[in-house]
């Protein structure tokens, strides 16, 4: 009763992703519209429930554009876990501030960096041009797309893929 299951909007753009429970019950009250059915049947001493896949809104849900939150594992998985300075693929990775904290810099999208612990330590609270360190890329906010939000479920439910590519 806890798997993924993704909800479209009633103009099939991809809102959320909810709970096989959640889903049902949206079913039940009518609120939404079963869209793919690709994991059989609940079985009840007197019915038979679908287990959807992909529903959809019977109604319109119009909401402001979703922004992507700055947390650390937003900032690793938009630097794809790699250090911005030596460019090493590693786990154990630290935010690093561009423009240190007691220099003015302010904890946004555009002033952190995921970095190794040695190359956040070389730093330390100073600017880059102090320290002869140049960036990978320019940091930036991600774009809160449908593929950024939902992408990582499309290894596991692929026919959740021509929803989540169209948008």
């Amino acid at each position: 009763m806890h798997e993924p299951v993704l909800v479209l909007n009633a103009n099939f753009e991809p809102i959320n992703v909810c709970t096989l429970r959640r889903a049902i019950g949206l079913l039940l009250t009518e609120k939404a519209a079963m869209v793919i059915n690709g994991r059989g049947h609940i079985h009840t001493i007197s019915q038979l429930f679908p287990r959807p896949s992909v529903i959809r809104l019977e109604y319109m849900i119009r909401r402001p554009r979703p922004r992507v939150k700055l947390t650390r594992r937003e900032v690793f998985r938009r630097d794809n876990y790699t250090c911005q300075y030596c460019r090493q693929k590693n786990t154990a990775l630290t935010v690093d501030h561009i423009l240190p904290k007691h220099l003015g810099g302010k904890h946004v999208w555009i002033n952190v960096v995921a970095a190794c612990p040695s190359c956040n330590h070389r730093k330390g609270g100073r600017r880059l041009k102090e320290v002869h360190m140049t960036l990978l890329r320019k940091p930036k906010e991600p774009v809160a797309n449908a593929m950024y939000m939902y992408g990582r479920h499309l290894t596991v439910f692929t026919e959740w893929e021509q929803f989540i590519l169209g948008w």
